[in-house]
């Protein structure tokens, strides 16, 4: 493994919005084309990382993620969001009430 990359994999922020910011900056370094291929390919390789990293985030959040819907008796209840999302009927309209 050649010291850039493991100097990349070292550097990786520990919190989603810190991996926001360094995907930003990854992005404007790209756009402003003064990097050499190298640096491209290595900060290409470092957002596709971080991109999983935060692709990973997201994935445990929303699985702790409940919905507000209304009971039959119209009483108030939370329920998981994959629960919600798998009574989404083929056209996209929702089966229970959501507030």
């Amino acid at each position: 493994m050649t010291a850039k990359k493991q100097d990349t994999k070292q550097k990786q922020p520990k919190s989603f919005e810190a991996s926001i910011e360094r995907l930003e900056k990854i992005v404007a370094d790209m756009e402003g084309g003064k990097l050499s291929l190298d640096d491209m390919i290595a900060r290409f390789e470092e957002g596709q990382a971080l991109i999983k990293l935060c692709s990973a985030k997201l994935d445990e959040v929303e699985k702790k993620i409940e919905v507000l819907v209304t009971k039959e008796d119209g009483s108030p209840a939370t329920e998981p969001l994959e629960e919600i999302e798998s009574e989404t009927s083929p056209d996209g309209a929702e089966e229970g009430e959501l507030f």
